[in-house]
């Protein structure tokens, strides 16, 4: 989980978090998290997928701190997953920080000719 305010260049956070939530699976599984607490079970129905599929998943997100687990008080083979809304506001502060339109800097190329820049969508194509 993250300690601190992310820099905005955190390469290798930025890098892990990305490449965990990159798969399409773990993105439907936050979706439904972010809809309240769900079992494997529920999981698991909602995206046509076994449960060892499921908990494959699960572990990665619980990894990146993102998702909680309890178990059932009654029946402790019952897990119940929801998501963890600390780290959800710290991951969104880091990807704000990064994707933030206000760290674009005016910057002049160092190299080529040094000619005056023309816009792409400027330019005739034959």
């Amino acid at each position: 989980m993250i300690e601190a305010i992310i820099s905005p260049t955190d390469m290798k956070f930025l890098l892990q978090q990305l490449k965990a939530l990159a798969n399409p699976k773990r993105l439907q599984i936050l979706h439904l998290l972010m809809e309240g607490i769900h079992c494997n079970c529920e999981l698991g129905e909602a995206l046509d997928m076994p449960p060892n599929l499921i908990s494959h998943h699960m572990s990665i997100l619980r990894n990146m701190g993102l998702v909680d687990v309890e178990r059932d008080a009654v029946d402790a083979r019952w897990i119940y997953f929801s998501v963890n809304a600390t780290a959800l506001a710290e991951l969104n502060q880091a990807f704000g920080a990064f994707f933030d339109a206000d760290r674009i800097q005016p910057r002049r190329p160092s190299c080529g000719p040094q000619g005056a820049l023309v816009p792409t969508s400027d330019i005739a194509v034959a």
